[in-house]
């Protein structure tokens, strides 16, 4: 009876632990800020030019302030996919703002980018819903829940994107969680796909394509991980 008894001890101690190890891969323990480090961060904005606008508007404490409203990000099943996904943010950053730069759309203000059809989100037509911020959030479709997600009135005040770096960042988070986190195990192109892939993807612009895939390869290398599958779109 002793040894049928400390059998089933056993058992349970392997069941436990079995059932521990399933709850650590439902979602990896990574800090974020531990991956996007100072140098890090310096690394992608120290090669914007002194004169842009950006140097002084974007920081590492403004990211890890907005990341506290989206902290789901840059977690998922493992170490590495929770790399590969941070990588593949950043990397859009970068090409999207041109390393921190550009805070508003390079003559953004000639595209009011109005969709009229859209009357859930209704475009005040005194203001302009071009790209802003590090994923350069565009269109009264996205602006108007983006400003309903975060708290602040995205129709009627759009430009609280380029006057507030943590508003910008959590927009940048926003848009990834909802567009962008349902695709990201499918590889890095179908992140292109998501952000830009009307504009970009199946051949229709190349050159900014290899841009993101060589950024992602980029900081993929500096995180210590392999890039992984179906880079481009």
């Amino acid at each position: 009876m002793m040894r049928m008894e400390k059998r089933l001890f056993l058992l349970k101690i392997c069941v436990v632990g079995l059932w521990l190890t399933m709850i650590g891969m439902v979602q990896s323990d990574v800090s974020v800020a531990d991956i996007v480090t100072q140098e890090f961060f310096n690394g992608i904005i120290d090669e914007a030019d002194d004169s842009c606008a950006g140097k002084k508007f974007y920081s590492r404490d403004a990211f890890l302030t907005a990341l506290n409203s989206y902290d789901q990000f840059g977690r998922l099943d493992s170490v590495d996919d929770s790399k590969r996904e941070i990588a593949a943010a950043f990397a859009h950053f970068t090409h999207e703002t041109g390393h921190f730069c550009y805070i508003e759309e390079i003559e953004g203000a000639s595209k009011d980018y109005c969709d009229e059809t859209n009357t859930r989100y209704p475009c005040n037509p005194n203001k302009g819903y071009y790209g802003r911020g590090p994923i350069q959030i565009s269109w009264n479709f996205n602006y108007g829940p983006a400003g309903h997600n975060i708290g602040f009135d995205g129709l009627n005040s759009p430009e609280t994107v380029a006057n507030d770096p943590v508003v910008s960042f959590k927009t940048a988070l926003w848009y990834w969680m909802q567009n962008v986190r349902p695709v990201v195990s499918q590889g890095f192109g179908a992140t292109i796909r998501a952000i830009n892939g009307q504009l970009e993807c199946d051949g229709a612009n190349p050159t900014t394509v290899q841009a993101r895939i060589n950024y992602y390869k980029q900081y993929c290398s500096q995180f210590g991980v392999d890039p992984g599958h179906n880079l481009t779109c």
